[in-house]
């Protein structure tokens, strides 16, 4: 089937393919469901990891890569008789087109604002449907989602429905209250790890509140201070190996004082 130029069509057919019982692959066919959500996590991330480097020349191979979970899982729902790739993209055409009623309908909305608290409630109204038990905000929110990215998304249910900070003041505030309550039981004559570990959570959670009322992603903001700090030790290392020396054979002033320098040098 080797050609110059494929289409999504040639794509379900390859995936037909390597799923044929006969003559497929053997580990394409020994794959379920449950069996590939780690190979799609990890497929996402690398897509995340790709715009991150802006490595634009690469993404497409990403997207690809990502692309062919989708027609993986559509391909088991097939052999299942359940559902195609023509109803994934059925569900996901019917849904853009009900959340954007200011795109492709006659609605108007005043700002994005309006925009957003449309789509929540449209959002709810889904979740409603599909699930007639869904009594909270909170339904259907996926534990499996990063720890960051699930309370930013908790905070984002809860803000929607009026439960929230109007201003910045508080937030900042609720975290110094937090860490001040970290620093309490850290300071009891016995430590007790499980209270420690409850404290930091509400602190993290806390921050990631921060961020969201900043207008930023927590999952990025994160990433992007972890890239900064391994830059600037990886400058450290080798500010000291050009001295003849390595960190387990350096003090720490040696090293904050190269830190010092790296930073001095990013402007």
């Amino acid at each position: 089937m080797k050609q110059e130029h494929y289409s999504l069509e040639d794509l379900l057919a390859i995936m037909a393919a390597l799923r044929d019982p006969e003559h497929g692959c053997p580990w394409d066919l020994k794959q379920d469901f449950a069996s590939i959500v780690p190979h799609t996590l990890e497929e996402a991330y690398e897509v995340a990891d790709t715009i991150a480097r802006e490595a634009w020349h690469e993404l497409p191979g990403e997207l690809g890569d990502l692309l062919f979970q989708v027609v993986f899982y559509a391909r088991l729902g097939e052999e299942r008789a359940s559902f195609n790739f023509h109803d994934v993209v059925q569900a996901i055409s019917t849904k853009l087109v009900s959340r954007h009623p200011h795109v492709f309908g006659d609605v108007r909305f005043d700002d994005e604002a309006a925009i957003k608290a449309n789509w929540e409630a449209t959002k709810a109204k889904e979740r409603r449907a599909r699930d007639q038990e869904a009594t909270s905000a909170l339904d259907d929110i996926p534990l499996a989602l990063p720890a960051l990215s699930r309370a930013h998304k908790i905070q984002k249910r809860c803000a929607a429905v009026g439960f929230d900070w109007g201003e910045l003041p508080p937030v900042v505030d609720k975290i110094r209250e937090e860490l001040d309550e970290v620093m309490e039981e850290v300071n009891q004559p016995e430590c007790d790890d499980d209270r420690i570990a409850d404290e930091l959570g509400d602190l993290l959670f806390a921050t990631v509140n921060l961020v969201r009322h900043l207008k930023q992603e927590p999952e990025a903001v994160l990433r992007r201070a972890n890239a900064k700090f391994e830059r600037r030790f990886r400058a450290v290392e080798q500010l000291l190996a050009a001295d003849g020396k390595d960190c387990t054979s350096s003090s720490l002033a040696e090293m904050d004082d190269c830190w010092r320098r790296v930073k001095q040098s990013e402007g």
